[in-house]
């Protein structure tokens, strides 16, 4: 009885078998599940080069204008919000450029206008000697433009004069915050967080 010869496979049909059958294990892991949608193909390249990770949200200050004014004075009252993902959000009150310099030209130094919208990176807390700079607080925290702008040396700091009719109310355009307590609990929220990032959205 003459019994015929199987002959083996060839290397290319091989390696096409292996190539299929690790695509096939690719669309069936649990992964390439989660991200298929109903009734969606995946193509090949998804499947070969998946998306990078999304990145987790990082800590920011904003800055928006109110209608709140103080009283005394009638300086605009900004609220300077410290957003820290999975925390509560923190809100201050603070002013921006002197009360009646609201509607200056923001990007022209010297203006006393508040500061011009857009996003500003945040350095470090620097604490400040006592009584050497009376308009400055116990704190200042500098904040630089990323964005092309004529105004210079700006900063985060207590106004002392905040609601004073002493003609100092207000800031050159730095952001003042209103309470001492507030600048000091925001000191430690930035250097806890490692926040570094302002955006001025009004």
């Amino acid at each position: 009885m003459q019994t015929t010869g199987i002959r083996p496979l060839s290397g290319s049909l091989l390696a096409g078998m292996t190539l299929a059958m690790v695509l096939a294990g690719a669309c069936w892991s649990p992964e390439a599940r989660a991200e298929k949608k109903p009734g969606q193909r995946q193509s090949l390249m998804a499947l070969l080069e998946p998306s990078p990770p999304k990145q987790d949200p990082l800590p920011m200050l904003v800055l928006e204008r109110t209608n709140r004014r103080l009283k005394t004075t009638g300086d605009p009252i900004w609220n300077l919000m410290v957003e820290i993902p999975g925390e509560p959000l923190r809100r201050f009150d603070a002013v921006s450029g002197r009360a009646n310099r609201q509607n200056a030209n923001r990007d022209q130094l010297g203006s006393r206008a508040p500061l011009p919208t857009g996003t500003y990176s945040v350095g470090v807390v620097e604490p400040l000697a006592a009584g050497a700079f009376p308009e400055l607080g116990p704190v200042w925290i500098s904040i630089e433009p990323k964005f092309t702008t004529g105004r210079r040396v700006l900063g985060i700091h207590q106004d002392p004069s905040a609601g004073l009719r002493n003609t100092q109310s207000g800031t050159l355009g730095c952001i003042g915050l209103v309470n001492r307590s507030d600048m000091l609990e925001l000191a430690q929220l930035i250097e806890r967080s490692g926040t570094d990032r302002l955006e001025v959205r009004d």
